[in-house]
Order: structure tokens, then C-alpha cells, then sequence
């Protein structure tokens, strides 16, 4: 069974306003949209993997720039800094707040995975070498299989992230794109 994982789209990463915007990150918005519909609609499980930052849990590397730039993804924060997501959340996905760069690390995902009987998890979301890598090796240091999105993902220059989807492929993640997963699955359902 798979697993959808939506990381890290906030307006934190989002919007160019943020000192955290990640630039290849709002191009993959609407092909992220169309995989969480796709998946909704065959019961694949999306889960909608999020940061929520305070001054106790921002990472030490990062907190001086989060403490210039107006502390985003806290709350109070300016709006287009906001923890918020441009996906509606709807009944039946699954929220999980994660602490530190993978969605797995300090979290119950893990579990609810384990619960539910999925045993492949499919990444999508941002960014390439911080939050989508350290999901990819925990996921398959924990023996899922794991499957990036690669234009449903998002580095600051296209540099970084084709050398971090090769990196990711060269661990034994399958690195696809989104319309190459559709046609795996239809030929899975046939």
C-alpha cells in the first residue's frame, strides 16, 4: 500500500517575501494539487507534512536567519511568512507536525504508517536536499520503499536538485515524475 507525503508547501517556502522561500518551490503547486486529487480519488493515504516554528523548536542552524526574517512559520508571523498551505485539507488526510527536517524524525508517522499496512511512501513537496532527502533515507533506513516525485519537489537552483535526486535514485529511491507514476498506477489497477 502507498502513502502520499506532501511536505513542507507552506507560505513560509512558498512566498518570495520569506527568508526561507525556496524558488522552484510554487512552480510544483499545481502538479502537487493534481497528485493529492489523483491519490484522494484511488484511496491512496495523503498525509500534509508541516513545520510550526517557535523559539524553542527552530532548528540552531537556521535560527538567526528565522529570527531576521520575521520569524516564519510561527505564529503571529506576517501572512505570507504563514505555517498555511495553498491544499485544503479534507476528511480522511492526515496532518503530522514534524520538528527537524524529516517527516519521520520525532514524529508518529512511522506508526500510522506501520497501522495502515503502507509499505511504499511517495514523496512530494519542498525542499529537494533538506526536507524530501532526510525523509527518503529515513524511509528507507525503516525498509519502505520510496518513490520522489521529481516535478512535484523543489530546490533553490535546478543544479541542487538534479544532483539531489540522482543522489536519492543512487540509495534506491525511484526518482519519477508525476505523469510517469500515473501510468504505473493505471497499469497497476488494470
Amino acid at each position: 500500500m502507498k502513502a502520499l507525503l506532501v511536505i513542507d508547501m507552506q507560505n513560509g517556502f512558498l512566498n518570495p517575501a520569506s527568508p526561507l522561500f525556496i524558488a522552484g518551490a510554487p512552480a510544483t503547486v499545481p502538479v502537487c494539487q493534481k497528485v493529492i486529487d489523483r491519490c484522494r480519488a484511488l484511496g491512496i493515504p495523503v498525509f500534509f507534512v508541516t513545520r510550526r516554528y517557535s523559539d524553542e523548536t527552530v532548528e540552531r542552524c537556521r535560527y538567526e536567519k528565522w529570527l531576521a526574517g520575521g520569524k516564519p512559520l510561527s505564529p503571529g508571523c506576517a501572512p505570507e511568512l504563514s505555517a498555511e498551505m495553498p491544499f485544503e485539507v479534507q476528511p480522511g488526510d492526515r496532518e503530522i507536525i514534524k520538528p527537524r527536517y524529516s517527516a519521520f524524525f520525532a514524529t508518529s508517522l512511522d506508526l500510522i504508517l506501520r497501522r495502515m499496512g503502507v509499505d511504499e511512501v511517495v514523496l512530494t513537496g519542498t525542499t529537494t536536499p533538506n526536507c524530501i532527502r532526510a525523509t527518503c533515507y529515513d524511509g528507507l533506513s525503516l525498509d519502505y520503499g520510496v518513490t520522489v516525485l521529481s516535478d512535484c519537489t523543489s530546490s533553490v537552483t535546478d543544479e541542487i536538485q538534479q544532483s539531489n535526486l540522482k543522489d536519492m535514485e543512487n540509495v534506491g529511491a525511484r526518482i519519477l515524475s508525476s505523469d510517469e507514476w500515473f501510468r504505473q498506477l493505471e497499469e497497476l489497477h488494470e
